[in-house]
């Protein structure tokens, strides 16, 4: 019987599994490599904001769009065990969330946007900061606020997913992620320091509120409030 929930796990959570596995291999290459492997990957707002200004004058190059590319590529990276083990946790949870209530093709545009959205809203708040951004923050904030956005527009049903241990009221969810994203709107206005990137956690939770409230499909087990 175990076994048979263990196949169940991977055939339901399979890709949203491999995402993970593929976070962690990547740490493990930071930690082999070193920070010459992967520094050209980290987010740098004064680079991107450099680089923004090239492409309005028409200047652009190759480098700047490889700047721009760093909007994405920084969320794969962590700076140490403790970052990515719980990065990897809450991304399993609510990114399971969005996988049984909307699919795997959403699970992984909701990453890809709201990892996105997270690092502009950290760029446009630090223009001239050239200390680089790493992790996946914005994106596992992005799904806390997918998750709001579905409840603005459905009933939905208490999840069944592993890894929680029983079915949990959507309401407490969602509160759990206003809950987080007033943490961080009071932690960027009261300056906090810490090297926690506050504006990217909200950018991400505004961009997955955003995403599933105007443009999702039903969910599963749904129905329209």
């Amino acid at each position: 019987m175990r076994n048979d929930a263990v196949r169940q796990l991977f055939r339901d959570q399979g890709p949203l599994l491999g995402l993970i596995g593929v976070m962690f291999g990547i740490y493990l290459f930071q930690e082999i490599r070193g920070p010459e492997w992967y520094a050209a990957y980290m987010a740098v707002p004064g680079k991107i904001t450099e680089s923004w200004q090239s492409l309005r004058a028409g200047t652009a190059g190759v480098g700047d769009f490889k700047a721009f590319g760093t909007l994405l590529s920084c969320a794969f990276l962590h700076a140490n065990a403790e970052h990515v083990i719980y990065n990897m946790l809450f991304l399993w949870i609510f990114a399971a969330l969005m996988v049984e209530l909307i699919g795997v093709r959403w699970m992984f545009l909701i990453f890809i946007v709201t990892a996105i959205c997270g690092s502009i809203f950290h760029v446009v708040l630090n223009a001239g900061d050239f200390v680089p951004m790493l992790g996946a923050s914005g994106a596992v904030m992005g799904f806390e606020g997918a998750y709001l956005g579905l409840t603005t527009r459905w009933h939905l049903p208490e999840p069944h997913i592993w890894p929680m241990s029983r079915p949990v009221p959507p309401g407490q969810l969602a509160m759990m992620g206003v809950i987080g994203v007033v943490f961080d709107y009071t932690s960027l206005t009261g300056h906090a320091g810490g090297g926690v990137a506050y504006g990217a956690h909200i950018g991400g939770f505004v961009g997955g509120l955003l995403l599933t409230a105007l443009a999702s499909p039903k969910p599963r087990g749904a129905y329209q409030r």
